[in-house]
């Protein structure tokens, strides 16, 4: 069940804990994507906090937000790139995107087959995307008090098998948010220290997201049907010598076997054959 966009965009927007979970998330997608110059960047769900750092980077970027959670108007300080969108058709090409962003969206889908289909017919050849997921070991996604509380958690090992089968391949899964999911004044003091501290230690299971790039791959399939029979060079050169190859035809049975009457029946001009009467 998706949450409200009234709701996500109070937490990352308008608490101290949703800002440092927005920086969190931005210094992780931006360690995997240093520069994105030239591409196309989508995101899908809520990923509007993860898209700000390549607004003025990309050259286009572009956030869907599913009909079950709502929409809103983002950036709020320029020309709105928001839409709103059904959650397994999205309003795009084949292979639009250089770039795709999944937050918010894949543990909370009604349909994760059909949303992560969505996401491969979007995404160009050898393009990649980011899948961001509650850690089901993490601390998040234990409390209600975000959003990472909601939905189903994936461990880095189950996010990778889901899209593996569906034709992605996983190049690399980092964590993000290892301090305790409080608003505390203390635990928000020392937020940055535990993003440092657990990239340091790649301490994933401690995590309170896990984030999997992976890239779209695309495989030559073999199609079905009945192989055709390569000609031999005799066989291709038969049809230059004016003399077609006979067949052989049913014989009369002698001996208990049958002859090829092709040979039988040939003798010279005006004289019966050695097999006629």
């Amino acid at each position: 069940m998706h949450l409200d966009v009234v709701d996500l965009r109070r937490f990352y927007y308008r608490t101290a804990l949703g800002r440092a979970a927005q920086r969190a998330l931005q210094g992780a997608v931006r360690g995997m994507w240093p520069d994105v110059s030239g591409m196309t960047v989508v995101g899908f769900g809520f990923a509007a906090p993860l898209l700000r750092p390549f607004l003025g980077e990309a050259r286009r970027v572009i956030c869907l937000m599913p009909a079950q959670q709502g929409v809103c108007r983002w950036p709020a300080e320029g020309p709105n790139v928001s839409a709103l969108v059904e959650e397994t058709h999205w309003p795009l090409p084949v292979g639009f995107a250089d770039r795709l962003i999944v937050a918010h969206g894949l543990e909370n889908s009604e349909r994760p087959p059909a949303l992560l289909e969505e996401m491969h017919r979007v995404l160009a050849p050898e393009g990649r995307s980011i899948t961001v997921a509650p850690n089901r070991s993490g601390l998040w996604a234990r409390s209600d008090v975000t959003p990472f509380g909601h939905g189903r958690p994936y461990s880095g090992r189950q996010l990778e098998s889901v899209l593996q089968a569906h034709d992605f391949q996983p190049e690399r899964t980092v964590g993000a948010l290892w301090g305790p999911p409080s608003h505390r004044r203390f635990w928000l003091k020392t937020a940055g220290g535990w993003e440092r501290l657990g990239r340091r230690l790649d301490a994933q299971r401690l995590a309170g997201a896990v984030l999997v790039e992976a890239t779209r791959r695309v495989y030559a399939m073999p199609r079905p049907g009945a192989k055709e029979r390569a000609l031999s060079p005799i066989e291709v050169l038969e049809g230059l010598t004016g003399r077609p190859k006979p067949r052989p035809t049913p014989g009369r049975a002698l001996g208990g076997g049958f002859r090829d009457q092709s040979r039988w029946g040939q003798g010279a001009p005006g004289q019966p054959g050695r097999g006629q009467p």
